[in-house]
């Protein structure tokens, strides 16, 4: 039974963003929806299930707060009223003290964790500490000296607790209303003096999040393949995470047919993805965000230089989805190009320059990462000195960065070349601001975000002012841009524009503000068609792969890409949908895009505009979802469980013996009724007398 609380209806109408006191429905009466949450859900891979679920009604538990350490033995032995669900401050949301809860989890009915400020000083990440293991170019039977990372960890921070399974919901309070809206009901009725027993009602927490795949991704792609062959609506179970690659050509290819054997093809690659510990809270400031910001602003400043068409070599930037997951995005782009299934064939790579984590330099220094393993055949070993040479050639007048060498027997960070390697023998380099372990403290946490890698902006500034303020971030990653813009033009065969071609901070800044603090500003309204405009929030991007795709961050990063590379068209938008209708415009070399574009002179009307560009889309789900192979061990097999339902709410609940007497109670009034019922029946001839018709009268 629950008990209506007046307290409660009080301060939920006190909290602005509630917007649930209308109406004057039971449901509304007895419960505290909670709106802004994060829940952690089931993941799967060959394997293994990782992640949380709750039982298919929800599980409900009596609030405890946990503010120390010291507050958990109440949860764990001394509260009298189990199962609890435990309100974890979020410097406490650490492996040992998740691993003594999941101990006892018949005492534990759930956990709503809120967030730490400021972010953990000595750092979290949820993260393994070598990640992607067993999917890069390191194993066993190749490198085994670096297999499973024995020369270092890269990740030290890391405790993995992304990679276990819960048996119980876990939740994120996003809202720090929220999270003191629950205090306060934790204080007024669960928290007593001195330690006794609290007295009913006691304000209790209810949590949905029922996945509906299990043990691993064999198992639930089997049930969804069993499902779609023997019934007409079948209920998927799971679904591969999946997305799209982004990628343009520095020179326009013809993309219904590949390329020439000869022809020869520079790659600047990075991800476009990061995770947490939360399902679609991935903030990825400096495990995604930094690095492919800066390539756009590469990007953009390479396409200026004035001898582009006549560069002996071509560019390709590409920004690969769902690296985090085993190298989804790189490995799908190695297996299309094997398969002829993409313009650009492995044969056609020249060399490879790939951005890490580029954000946190110390003394303005860059890393360059090479393999060693490849360096022993010594063409490669001369082709990798020579691309060293030519980024340190094209740093020397950059004062920001300090390109520095690594000792040749290091091997390789997490990246995507690594995927590419497995394939051929490519002359690569992984530029990152890290010589070994990561100096991301927070990788693949809630806490990777815009004040991790130093993005703030003075106080009293609007929106628009914050947008276009140079932050020192911007103008330390704009030289990093710069030098990769100059290093792609050199190997791709320029020398004569070299030291004019110069990364824009502005662009940079605009870029870190919109995808790390306000994706709904000006600028990115301008740059996206008009159906995708309400894809923009007013918070950051999250990049979580996900599987509904592409997702918002995949558009923003192609749109961005199309309107710093791009050329605007005079052209309507009808020829701009359809540009077979020009006879000068030709699809199979340009994608065309029809975007808001800016605001006219009274900023109040926008200016459409027709945009072209080379900025393509390319499919990033792991080849062992189209081959089949659930078991895979090459490639990616992860897969996101499917779910009805994911809430929270709070609300107030009777003792068990209440609870009882009620049911007795209520059970008693029907009984006694159905008797009254069946009496009244049996009597109806001597209870109810039917009047008799009246006679005819006759006068």
């Amino acid at each position: 039974m629950y008990i209506q609380s007046r307290k409660m209806e009080v301060w939920w109408s006190m909290q602005p963003e509630a917007g649930l006191c209308e109406g004057n429905s039971v449901e509304r009466k007895i419960y505290i929806p909670l709106n802004k949450t994060a829940p952690c859900v089931r993941l799967l891979n060959a394997t293994h299930q990782i992640g949380c679920q709750s039982s298919i009604s929800g599980d409900t538990g009596v609030i405890h707060v946990v503010e120390k350490k010291e507050d958990l033995q109440w949860v764990l032995t001394d509260g009298p009223n189990p199962p609890y669900v435990v309100l974890l401050e979020g410097t406490l949301f650490t492996r040992d003290v998740m691993e003594k809860l999941k101990g006892r989890s018949g005492r534990i009915a759930g956990l709503a964790v809120s967030l730490a400020k400021p972010s953990p000083a000595s750092g979290f990440s949820p993260s393994v500490q070598c990640p992607n293991d067993g999917f890069g170019i390191y194993s066993d039977s190749y490198g085994s000296q670096f297999a499973h990372c024995k020369a270092f960890q890269w990740n030290k921070v890391g405790d993995g607790l992304a990679y276990e399974d819960f048996s119980f919901p876990i939740f994120l309070l996003e809202d720090e209303n929220e999270t003191n809206v629950i205090k306060q009901c934790y204080r007024d009725h669960n928290l007593s003096p001195n330690g006794s027993a609290p007295a009913f009602p006691l304000c209790a927490m209810q949590l949905f999040s029922h996945m509906h795949a299990v043990v691993s991704t064999v198992t639930c792609m089997r049930r969804n393949l069993i499902q779609s062959s023997f019934t007409i609506s079948p209920e998927v179970v799971c679904d591969p995470l999946s997305d799209f690659n982004v990628w343009s050509m520095l020179k326009p290819i013809n993309t219904s047919r590949m390329l020439e054997p000869d022809d020869r093809v520079v790659v600047a690659a990075t991800r476009l993805d990061s995770r947490s510990f939360f399902w679609n809270v991935a903030p990825g400031a400096e495990s995604a965000v930094a690095s492919f910001i800066t390539q756009l602003a590469a990007a953009e400043a390479l396409q200026k230089a004035p001898d582009v068409a006549t560069l002996p070599r071509n560019v390709m930037f590409v920004f690969f989805q769902g690296e985090t997951f085993d190298y989804i995005g790189s490995s799908r782009m190695v297996y299309d190009m094997e398969k002829g299934s993409f313009p650009v064939q492995l044969e056609n790579i020249d060399s490879f320059v790939e951005l890490g984590q580029v954000a946190l330099r110390n003394s303005l220094e860059l890393w360059m990462h090479t393999d060693p393993m490849s360096q022993k055949n010594e063409t490669v070993l001369n082709q990798v000195e020579a691309l060293l040479s030519t980024l340190e050639q094209s740093s020397a007048a950059v004062p920001t960065v300090v390109l520095r060498r690594l000792n040749q027997s290091q091997p390789l960070p997490p990246s995507s070349l690594q995927r590419f390697l497995r394939a051929r023998n490519v002359s690569g380099v992984v530029l990152a601001d890290h010589s070994d372990s990561f100096h991301n403290l927070y990788y693949q946490s809630i806490y990777d975000t815009a004040k991790s890698i130093n993005v703030t902006y003075p106080a009293g500034q609007s929106p628009e002012e914050d947008l276009n303020f140079v932050t020192d971030t911007a103008k330390a990653l704009a030289g990093v841009a710069t030098v990769l813009a100059r290093t792609l033009y050199q190997l791709a065969g320029g020398a004569s524009f070299r030291d004019t071609i110069q990364a824009d901070p502005h662009t940079v800044t605009r870029l870190l503000y919109g995808f790390l603090v306000r994706a709904n500003n000006s600028w990115f309204q301008s740059i996206l068609r008009p159906d995708l405009r309400s894809y923009l929030g007013d918070g950051p991007l999250q990049h979580y792969i996900a599987v509904s795709s592409p997702t918002n961050a995949t558009y923003v990063v192609q749109y961005a890409l199309a309107n710093l590379t791009g050329k605007v068209l005079d052209l309507t938008r009808e020829q701009c949908q359809n540009p077979s209708q020009v006879p000068t415009e030709n699809k199979d070399l340009y994608e065309y895009t029809w975007v808001q574009g800016p605001l006219n002179a009274n900023e109040t009307d926008r200016l459409p505009r027709c945009v072209r560009s080379t900025a393509r889309l390319a499919r990033a789900l792991s080849p062992a979802f189209e081959l089949e192979q659930w078991g895979s061990t090459e490639y990616s097999t992860w897969t996101e469980s499917r779910w009805k339902d994911i809430r929270a709410r709070i609300f107030l609940i009777a003792s068990k013996e209440l609870e009882f007497i009620t049911l007795i109670v209520g059970f008693g009034i029907l009984v006694f009724s159905l008797i009254v019922t069946y009496c009244i029946n049996a009597k109806a001839d001597v209870l109810f007398i039917t009047p008799r018709e009246p006679g005819s009268v006759s006068y």
